[in-house]
């Protein structure tokens, strides 16, 4: 039988049997050995729970009212500012069961590419199997 290409990119392959990330090391998965693969989102906003803790352990040694909500809406500030930075930063995820481990099978901040990405490995699970387990949303 003839391999076939779903996918060929800089950070990725998706044939007919493999799916390979080009991370350091390369991680390469059979593709009838994958099952209920999922797409997740990574990184972004989590990093704003940060802000919170530090005002609470700030503020008992500060001396007036004023000095306090001075801090609490720098602070805030602070956090707005992260959420627009970090909050594009984020970026998206496959898992599946490999060999019977949860694994990461691919992970990118480009949507477009991570798009295309999941719609080949859907299409090679499939051709491989029609009965595959594929839990990832319209990918």
């Amino acid at each position: 039988m003839r391999i076939r290409t779903y996918y060929r990119g800089p950070d990725a392959v998706v044939t007919s049997e493999l799916f390979v990330w080009h991370t350091e090391p390369a991680k390469t998965f059979v593709i009838r050995e994958l099952k209920n693969v999922v797409i997740a989102r990574g990184g972004g906003i989590r990093n704003q729970a940060y802000a919170t803790p530090i005002a609470v352990a700030i503020s008992p040694t500060l001396d007036g009212p004023v000095l306090v909500v001075a801090v609490f809406v720098g602070i805030a500030a602070m956090s707005g500012v992260a959420i627009a930075v970090f909050g594009r930063r984020s970026w998206w995820e496959l898992h599946a069961t490999y060999r019977n481990a949860a694994v990461l099978l691919y992970a990118s901040k480009d949507e477009r590419v991570f798009n295309q990405v999941g719609r080949a490995l859907r299409r090679a699970m499939e051709d491989a199997d029609p009965h595959a387990r594929w839990n990832g949303a319209a990918a």
